[in-house]
């Protein structure tokens, strides 16, 4: 992960978690997750933050454990919700993961957050965790034009789709689409994929 984002994020853990958690429930997301996700079938959460999704999935019978790379957002997780699993994992390695573990992953707006060269390593690495059949949700925010970087200092990465669909095509696209988040008010891009099996 970018270390200037990933040093934000331990940074001002508490403030990110509190701004996440005061937006509006991101909707259009957990619409997605009911549709597509294997009802039942354990989760994986890549680039969790405060753990706000992981109690969502966990409450709406989707059984998940959240993994993100920055050890503040993962304390903050643990505060919130005591009983439920958060561990540390940083892309593209995800240490730790074993392949084919997870009958549904969701990545919601982390990649962006990647250099370039790391963009799709990281794909491939999250649908390896991905069980034969089951699903992958994938988003990150769009930047058209250049690299930026907000008032924290976190990357935002301006990159094509092809540079993530390219790593996505051994699998089934079940949706491929361009809205505004209902959470956040920021364009993304969204993909969710089932793995052949």
């Amino acid at each position: 992960m970018d270390r200037q984002t990933l040093a934000a994020y331990d940074k001002d853990a508490a403030a990110f978690a509190k701004d996440w958690h005061e937006q509006p429930p991101p909707t259009d997301l957990h619409d997605i997750v009911k549709r597509y996700f294997i009802p039942g079938g354990i989760t994986a959460d890549i680039g969790c933050g405060s753990g706000r999704e992981v109690a969502w999935l966990n409450k709406n019978g989707f059984p998940a454990k959240g993994f993100d790379a920055s050890e503040g957002l993962l304390a903050e997780a643990r505060a919130r919700y005591r009983l439920l699993d958060f561990v540390q994992a940083e892309l593209p390695d995800l240490s730790g993961i074993v392949p084919n573990t997870y009958q549904n992953v969701l990545c919601e707006t982390v990649i962006m957050h990647l250099d370039h060269a790391q963009i799709a390593p990281s794909v491939r690495r999250v649908l390896d965790i991905v069980r034969p059949g089951g699903v992958l949700y994938l988003s990150w925010r769009v930047t058209d034009g250049q690299d930026q970087r907000d008032q924290h200092e976190r990357l935002y990465a301006a990159f094509e789709p092809m540079l993530v669909l390219e790593e996505l095509k051994a699998t089934t696209t079940l949706l491929d689409e361009e809205p505004v988040s209902a959470s956040s008010g920021k364009r993304i891009h969204r993909v969710v994929v089932r793995k052949a099996g």
